[in-house]
């Protein structure tokens, strides 16, 4: 996990892999064109080496946030650590490319495609000959079959995070012979790549019990370049050594070991050896790149190269307009603290034999706007926060320090170099102060008296909402931000009784009155912007949604504090993590703040602990705007129907939101992304896709910011790891280079 977002999901995809995928869409007005997104932001940076130039042997020590609560990639508490040992252990039939895109892993699979569509789409599998399980059985269609009934969601004695695609499968048989799998499905599904990665063996997926128990604490059987040695609890340690029946290249390490370090101790786990490999944040990234000699971007991070800490200490004060009587005084400050800097003098030392990779993830930061009650949940308020945010400069605020790329993203559904990536912003339109005053006037927030508030009482932003769990860093796991789909994890797409309960917010209040459904004048969610007036010709109050052009109300050309309606001020609660690393989220969060401020919207800033922050406040709905992240996937016919899909009330009152933490959805959105998963034209559905995301951008519902960046640091003598980007990591290439060897000097594209 990076330390710029927060987020839900607990894998990606709910399954092990961290699948970065492709979306697209035909040109509606405002969307890129097709060659946009053609290549990524930024290319992996991994130190790339041949294999001839590394040694064998040797053990890798790999920094994680947690150890695997279980081993079972499909269950509801997998995280980031199960998603790296199945990576390593297990077969996928395919994995994503440099660009996101999901491609044939030839150690597995020799083909893979769909050979009937009538009366019924069926993909044949045609397996590599050379593929066994470790203890030596031929791996086939029991095991394809196995998995299909686990995953199926007929069967509720198996507890299942997901059963998205499997749930579409009519039968699952042996082929022609042996190596063939064939799949038949009742209902067409353009995701078919996404099912069987990872696979696992009969063993773990033939019984409720195996699956539910068996395969939490340890894997007995795989398939992959390494196996599951140990699980140590104590020194939180995971250990994967070769697995000897591997048919493909033989792991250049012969040993993996993944090791627990929060992530506000991951410089010093890497200065006394603990670990070789770890992601950091920014202000240890500047810390490691300034031990090694190289200028980083924070004053003084103590010496680097052959600085004297004096040197360091003046430039310290120079840097914050002091002086160097300061600096002396600072200089016998430093005295005092002399155990402490050397200490952390000989970490820098330590720390030169490391450098920082660096790329983006497969995921961005967004702007989330609970559209379920409050102001928020008028559309015309959410566009005009929309309106006041300079996403330019947001995406500037993270990554320009990093030498990354500060392009916003441009849709909720892919990433720049997807095969489906399209810039659709343009549905809901850049920043215009103008046009966001004069959106509020229009919903009757304007300048005027403001009643007493009485004690105790929340203004209009926060009505009714409790802050939760006190802020207490000690929680957090690394920096006070979460992704999606890597600290906590959603059910989506289950049919059981007790998972639904679990999607269900009892008590919550949906909002049916047009803001976030599909009826009445206030839906501005159609085909995007340019056809909001259209919409009001069919009976749209008169000057709803303020076109471009339209005048500010009078007095509008200089801010005079925040607005009211109704002798309440119009003021947003902003609920922020408050755990160590969240430093730059905090800027983002004051650079929004700051911007609304200039449009008339006050913000109430709570700060709360890490592990309140996802589960007591973004899944509950206790919140008018927080930042989380959403990883981007191969499959978002799939994988996005559950975050956009438009809240369904149950019948005992509660909300069943599925992933959708900002309670805004609608009709059409539904429908395109049905469409889009029961088409086998790809070309089709990248246009529902694409249109379906100018439709998302248009409810204002969240607003996507930037690209996560992905800092990690090497040992520099380790090549083929480091900050992966889109592409699953080739664990059998990693390795330790051999002496007078050297790794490429450019990141790898």
């Amino acid at each position: 996990m990076s330390y710029d977002g927060v987020g839900p999901r607990a894998v990606m995809r709910s399954v092990a892999f961290l699948t970065a995928g492709a979306l697209a869409v035909p040109l509606l007005a405002g969307c890129g064109s097709d060659d946009e997104g053609s290549k990524p932001l930024a290319g992996q940076d991994i130190a790339a080496a041949p294999r001839d130039r590394l040694a064998d042997g040797g053990t890798l020590r790999w920094a994680v946030d947690a150890m695997p609560q279980t081993l079972n990639a499909f269950q509801a508490d997998a995280d980031a650590g199960t998603t790296r040992v199945a990576q390593a252990v297990l077969p996928a039939m395919f994995r994503p490319d440099a660009s996101g895109r999901p491609q044939r892993d030839a150690d597995y699979l020799d083909s893979a495609r769909v050979v009937e569509t009538e009366p019924k789409q069926v993909v044949v599998y045609r397996l590599n000959q050379q593929a066994v399980w470790s203890d030596g059985r031929e791996i086939g269609a029991e095991d394809f079959a196995a998995q299909w009934r686990a995953l199926s969601g007929k069967d509720s004695a198996y507890w299942t995070a997901r059963n998205a695609g499997y749930d579409r499968i009519e039968k699952v048989e042996r082929g022609a012979n042996d190596l063939e799998v064939r799949v038949t499905f009742a209902k067409p599904y353009a995701d078919w790549r996404s099912l069987f990665s990872p696979l696992y063996p009969k063993d773990v997926t033939g019984t409720a019990d195996a699956f539910n128990d068996g395969a939490r604490k340890k894997l007995k059987v795989s398939a992959g370049p390494f196996a599951v040695q140990k699980i140590d609890t104590k020194d939180k340690d995971v250990v994967l050594t070769r697995n000897p029946r591997w048919w493909g290249h033989t792991a250049k390490l012969s040993e993996i070991v993944l090791h627990e370090v929060p992530r506000d101790k991951r410089a010093a786990a890497l200065a006394d050896g603990t670990v070789d490999v770890a992601d950091v944040d920014p202000s240890e990234a500047d810390r490691i790149t300034q031990a090694a000699g190289a200028q980083g971007s924070l004053p003084f991070q103590g010496p680097a190269g052959g600085r004297t800490a004096a040197k360091a200490l003046r430039s310290w004060a120079v840097l914050h307009g002091s002086d160097e009587k300061a600096a002396r005084t600072e200089r016998r400050a430093l005295k005092k603290q002399r155990k402490s800097l050397a200490k952390y003098l000989a970490q820098q030392e330590a720390l030169r034999d490391f450098e920082v990779r660096k790329s983006l993830e497969p995921a961005y930061t967004q702007l989330a706007l609970n559209g379920a009650d409050g102001p928020l949940a008028d559309e015309r308020v959410r566009h005009a926060v929309a309106h006041a945010l300079n996403r330019k400069e947001l995406a500037q605020v993270v990554l320009q320090p990093l030498g990354l790329p500060a392009v916003p993203v441009g849709s909720h559904l892919a990433l720049s170099g997807q095969d489906a990536y399209a810039d659709s912003s343009d549905a809901l339109g850049g920043q215009d102060t103008a046009q966001a005053r004069a959106l509020l006037a229009d919903a009757g927030w304007v300048p005027g008296p403001v009643e007493e508030q009485k004690k105790g009482e929340k203004a209009a932003g926060a009505e009714g909402r409790s802050a939760g769990g006190s802020p207490d860093p000690s929680q957090s796991d690394d920096d006070g931000t979460y992704i999606v789909g890597v600290n906590d994890h959603v059910e989506d797409n289950k049919g059981h009784d007790d998972q639904q309960k679990n999607r269900q917010e009892p008590g919550h209040r949906g909002s049916e009155d047009g803001h976030t459904g599909d009826g009445g004048a206030r839906q501005l969610a159609q085909d995007g912007r340019p056809y909001a007036q259209e919409h009001l010709k069919q009976g749209g109050a008169p000057g709803a949604y303020a076109p471009k052009g339209t005048a500010a109300p009078a007095g509008a050309g200089a801010r005079t504090g925040p607005l009211a309606k109704d002798g309440k001020p119009l003021s947003l609660r902003f609920v922020l993590p408050s755990g160590p690393g969240s430093d730059t989220l905090r800027k983002v969060a004051d650079r929004i703040t700051a911007m609304l401020d200039k449009v008339g919207i006050a913000t109430e800033i709570t700060k709360v602990s890490d592990e309140s922050y996802f589960r007591d406040h973004i899944a509950s709905g206790q919140y008018d705007l927080a930042l989380y992240s959403w990883p981007s996937s191969a499959f978002p016919a799939t994988d996005a129907r559950p975050i956009y899909a438009k809240p369904v009330p149950g019948a005992d009152g509660s909300l069943n939101v599925q992933q959708n933490y900002t309670r805004v959805g609608t009709d059409q959105v539904d429908q395109l992304l049905d469409q889009a998963i029961a088409t086998l034209d790809q070309g089709e559905e990248r246009d529902l896709i694409r249109k379906a995301d100018a439709r998302i951008w248009a409810t204002a519902g969240s607003i996507p910011l930037y690209q996560r960046p992905q800092l990690t640091a090497v040992r520099k003598n380790l090549a083929n790891i480091g900050s992966f980007g889109f592409r699953t990591p080739v664990y059998e290439d990693m390795g330790y280079l051999k002496k007078g060897m050297k790794a490429s000097s450019s990141p790898a594209s």
